[in-house]
């Protein structure tokens, strides 16, 4: 290993090697782990010199680390450096319907295939974590929309189709930074945990069809339901600090 600017430490290479651990590399993670993570607001101003002072960094490895997450589609120039990507309401109605699609279908296939079976290994180790949950209710917090992507994640990676899992943590990440501000109120938490264990439960018994139902109406039996959601966690953005 080597020191990289300003302490950073950046795995040595091979000569004629592409740095994969590079300072660029790992800039451009920490960053998108940053945005991804909630932890950037929309309304944050993303400039070179102010990433670079924060990173201890050079402007160069933030240069190339802007470019790529501009590439990406997680962030936007402004009149003032770049911000974090909100979808508009019309690409939010889109995502949402994506995401609904990908949802249900996993728990569709399993009922349309007897050959297809869900783990019920991660299952269980998913609903030890909910019944835990429900113990000690977490304060409401807009980072709990990390723990309800993880479930919908597992749940679909226990139907076994990895592509829909693919899929369904793509449009997650595209929508989280409005998700994350439907998690501020209590009610909306409790809910979650009492409606996740409800569908996992279902499931374990193989009641898929019941299970199915429960999931649809989770995630958005009325897409109209769900937008209003989405317009108010986009209000609360708007006058977050």
């Amino acid at each position: 290993m080597s020191t990289g600017p300003r302490g950073l430490t950046v795995p040595e290479q091979p000569s004629g090697s592409a740095p994969a651990g590079s300072l660029r590399e790992q800039v451009y993670q920490r960053l998108r782990d940053e945005i991804l993570n909630g932890r950037v607001s929309p309304r944050e101003r993303l400039t070179e010199p102010k990433l670079s002072k924060a990173f201890e960094v050079s402007r160069t490895p933030v240069r190339e680390a802007l470019s790529r997450l501009l590439s990406d589609g997680l962030v936007e120039r402004t009149d003032f450096g770049y911000a974090v990507v909100v979808p508009s309401l019309a690409a939010l109605r889109d995502l949402y319907e994506l995401r609904i699609t990908l949802e249900l279908r996993g728990i569709a296939r399993a009922i349309e295939n007897p050959q297809v079976h869900h783990d019920t290994a991660l299952l269980r180790g998913e609903l030890a974590l909910w019944d835990e949950m429900r113990d000690d209710v977490p304060e409401p917090d807009p980072s709990f929309v990390l723990r309800d992507e993880g479930f919908h994640q597992t749940l679909s990676r226990a139907s076994g189709n990895t592509q829909l899992t693919g899929a369904l943590v793509t449009v997650n990440q595209k929508i989280r930074a409005v998700r994350m501000h439907d998690f501020v109120e209590e009610d909306r938490v409790t809910a979650t945990i009492d409606e996740h264990r409800e569908i996992l439960r279902l499931m374990l018994d193989d009641r898929l069809p019941e299970a199915l139902t429960a999931l649809h109406r989770h995630v958005g039996e009325s897409l109209e339901v769900v937008m209003e959601r989405a317009t108010q966690a986009m209000a609360r953005m708007a006058t977050a600090g």
